[in-house]
């Protein structure tokens, strides 16, 4: 089972990209491993994270969420990546609309883009990359667990802010602003 890390895992010269299927199958596993979930220390305010070591070089973090917290709208750049939840519920909502990478500030969306998911202890996802979305834990009063993975490790993530349609780009960040 994967184990906690404090530095990111290099992949070597000759690994294999993992696939996203490798890359499910991995969070999965992880989300089963008792021992890995007891040991994230649980905040009641903010999350909480430990880094794992992912499959081929991938990134994977074991995050903590206390009642009522989420991530905001955010993408992963380049990235493609899955996650499980672990221990309680989580609620995703996404976009079903590829996002330009560069260059705009503003967006306004169209109809019928909006996608929500419940994903219970168990179930997860997988995603491509430019996956624009967010993840919250709605329950007020139980913490969630979970599981992600992202290949390659990410280069940035950029953070939104959503007034209706209206999708803003307010921020870009780099791995050096979460390790």
């Amino acid at each position: 089972m994967p184990a906690p890390s404090g530095e990111p895992a290099a992949a070597p010269a000759s690994a294999v990209a993992p696939t996203l299927a490798e890359l499910m199958d991995f969070v999965r596993g992880a989300a089963r491993d008792e021992a890995l979930i007891a040991s994230l220390p649980l905040d009641p305010e903010e999350r909480t994270w430990i880094r794992l070591d992912g499959p081929g070089g991938s990134e994977a973090w074991l995050i903590g969420w206390p009642p009522g917290t989420g991530t905001g709208w955010h993408d992963h750049a380049d990235s493609f990546g899955a996650f499980t939840t672990a221990a309680g519920a989580l609620t995703e909502h996404s976009l079903a609309v590829r996002l330009p990478t560069d260059g705009w500030r503003t967006l306004e969306l169209r109809d019928g883009v909006d996608r929500t998911r419940e994903l219970a202890t168990g179930q997860g996802r997988a995603f491509g990359q430019n996956h624009v979305h967010e993840v919250l834990n709605e329950s007020g009063t139980s913490h969630a667990v979970s599981v992600h993975a992202y290949y390659p490790p990410l280069p940035r993530i950029r953070r939104f802010s959503r007034t209706g349609p209206v999708l803003r780009l307010e921020q870009t960040e780099r791995p050096e602003d979460w390790q």
